[in-house]
């Protein structure tokens, strides 16, 4: 017996339409190049009706790729609705990608149109020659002074938008399941991977994000993403922020640690995110700043280190809240919430729990598993497996494959590709990568935990850990340090802090300096640059 409900689809043409009856007047605060811009959601809603006009007179087919190559806007806001609003495919394509990465995903995903912000048409005027089924080059005015390529190709979006007629959103997706985005993997092992979003995922996935168990938003926040919008749709927070008539603060291309701070401070910011860069980047600009109105900084992509998180507690009052996930979970897979049970917890047990990347929330399932046997671990905060995740935002294979494949376990679940613990309150520890373990004598030696231990070092801006070849124990880690402009650090004392902290066999046996550490195209630590670098390397023998 099925139930006796009205079938509606979730689509973003829902979000959409309730943003623009309820947040009409709600701002988008958008900084360009020339300075601040401000906007609303009405504003915002009318030009998407008229990007939709665009693609319908353009001829864009149905179900159609559209990309974006563009810095976070309120005018790619209104991508975000206009090109799945009216049945297309949005492509947010990576602008930090290498150019064989960008060539590959624009062909690979067959976008026929891309709107591009003119300050990044020196980066994408090298490739039109090699992408084959782009038919229309957007280019949209934000304040940059870039020539334009001698392409028939191109097109000014005041032209092509600004007369085109508004096209109403009603009934134009009628099937929740139908694509709505598509976002492609950092790529750092072979082509990058396309994830296709549905319109139901999407939704879902927005409802999830304004739930108090995740970062609960309301029509009181003022959100300014600093994660891109073309990383995992900048962690749902777009859609999110519309759904509940959140205020957004868009930072444009500047993201400096002093650009950011003086959004926070001056647009009176409730809620932030972006990668642990940005946050180390941000921690000297503190002290002296009004951020009183700040109350929730998100941080995702890579593990928190506990002492980065417990320095913006104490200077600020706010510890950094940690979120996991991927890609192919949308992006959101867990957050850290703190669960009633710590309500009376000292402030290291809490940071303790801070340090984790939390729980699932309502949606998603998670799991670790024996690497070799694939047999369930037990939740008991100390068995550690891989973990793998399931629910209706989760990918259960990649765009143009015609099977799961081995990133998909054969009952249905993502292998994640890190290993982690979970405790009986459901906290997961991320333990490292799998690729970025260190197999030493026969024993497995986490990277994250000694960078986490490095990190705490305060003369240490940045450290990666990687696993380099040793003639006895097949694997030792070696530690690759950033040191804070103006500090001086000698090896021992780095390793004789360490001794301090860690197990003597967990100690790297030598330490590296340099510059910085390389980042990947959403801002993570690019391990594998390092494993390149150094695979050489000769270690001490005494």
């Amino acid at each position: 017996m099925f139930g006796l409900m009205q079938d509606i689809p979730l689509t973003t043409n829902w979000i959409f339409e309730r943003a623009g009856k309820y947040y009409a007047g709600k701002e988008i605060v958008t900084r360009t190049a020339t300075g601040i811009e401000r906007s609303t959601v009405a504003d915002m809603t009318t030009q998407a009706r008229r990007i939709a006009g665009f693609l319908e007179s353009a001829g864009v087919s149905e179900g159609g790729r559209v990309g974006t190559f563009a810095w976070n806007s309120a005018r790619h806001l209104a991508l975000y609705f206009a090109i799945p609003g009216t049945g297309r495919v949005m492509h947010t394509l990576n602008i930090r990608y290498f150019a064989e990465q960008l060539i590959y995903t624009v062909n690979h995903a067959e976008d026929e149109v891309v709107f591009v912000d003119r300050s990044l048409l020196p980066l994408f005027n090298k490739y039109l020659p090699q992408l084959e089924t782009l038919r229309h080059l957007v280019v949209m005015d934000d304040g940059a002074d870039a020539d334009l390529p001698d392409d028939p190709r191109v097109v000014h979006f005041e032209d092509a938008v600004e007369s085109a007629d508004e096209i109403e959103f009603t009934d134009r997706v009628s099937d929740e399941r139908q694509a709505s985005s598509i976002c492609y993997t950092t790529g750092t092992t072979g082509n990058p991977k396309g994830v296709l979003y549905s319109h139901r995922s999407t939704w879902l996935h927005s409802m999830a994000v304004t739930t108090s168990n995740v970062f609960g938003l309301s029509d009181r926040d003022r959100v300014l993403p600093v994660v891109p919008m073309f990383h995992a749709n900048a962690w749902g927070l777009p859609y999110a922020c519309m759904m509940t008539g959140a205020s957004m603060v868009m930072p444009g291309p500047d993201l400096s640690p002093g650009a950011i701070m003086d959004l926070l401070e001056g647009e009176r910011v409730t809620v932030t995110g972006g990668v642990p860069t940005i946050w180390m980047g941000m921690l000297p600009l503190v002290d002296g700043r009004d951020l009183s109105a700040l109350r929730l900084i998100i941080c995702g992509g890579s593990a928190v280190p506990k002492s980065l998180s417990e320095a913006y507690r104490e200077r600020m009052g706010v510890p950094i809240f940690q979120a996991w996930g991927m890609t192919e979970t949308s992006p959101l897979g867990s957050v850290c919430v703190e669960r009633g049970e710590f309500a009376d917890s000292s402030e290291d047990d809490k940071a303790t729990m801070r340090a984790t990347a939390g729980i699932s929330p309502p949606g998603i399932d998670v799991r670790i598993v024996d690497p070799d046997t694939h047999e369930p671990q037990p939740w008991d905060g100390e068995a550690t497996g891989e973990l793998e995740a399931r629910g209706p935002w989760v990918a259960r294979q990649y765009y143009r494959t015609d099977e799961p494949g081995e990133q998909f376990s054969p009952d249905g679940w993502l292998r994640t590709g890190d290993v982690a613990s979970i405790d009986p309150l459901g906290y997961i520890r991320l333990v490292d990568r799998t690729k970025d373990l260190v197999k030493s004598g026969g024993e497995w030696i986490s990277s994250v935990e000694i960078e986490n231990q490095i990190m705490a070092h305060p003369k240490i801006a940045e450290a990666a850990v990687i696993a380099v070849p040793h003639p006895k124990w097949a694997e030792r880690p070696l530690a690759c340090v950033v040191v804070k402009p103006g500090e001086e650090l000698e090896k021992a004392e780095i390793l004789d802090f360490l001794r301090e902290r860690l197990t003597k066999w967990q100690v790297p046996d030598d330490v590296v300096f340099i510059d910085e550490v390389p980042k990947t195209s959403v801002g993570k630590f690019s391990k594998k640059t390092l494993r390149d670098k150094f695979a050489q390397y000769e270690l001490p023998t005494s």
